[in-house]
């Protein structure tokens, strides 16, 4: 998996129908319409999302298995 920054990643997750929600300091908290999860992506300059982080986040979201 290639490492996203937190603004490639949210632009990965607004091309899946999520949309910004709401902006709480360098977090970004997207919402889908129909689903009552949150995600959360800290969006910190360029730098990458961690691994771990990233995956996560991509599950809840709904990208990985």
């Amino acid at each position: 998996m290639k490492p996203l920054s937190g603004k490639d990643f949210a632009r990965l997750l607004e091309s899946h129908g999520w949309s910004l929600q709401r902006v709480n300091g360098s977090h970004h908290v997207y919402t889908k319409p129909g689903s009552q999860v949150r995600i959360s992506v800290p969006i910190h300059g360029n730098r990458s999302l961690k691994t771990g982080l990233q995956r996560h986040l991509m599950k809840m979201a709904g990208l990985l298995p």
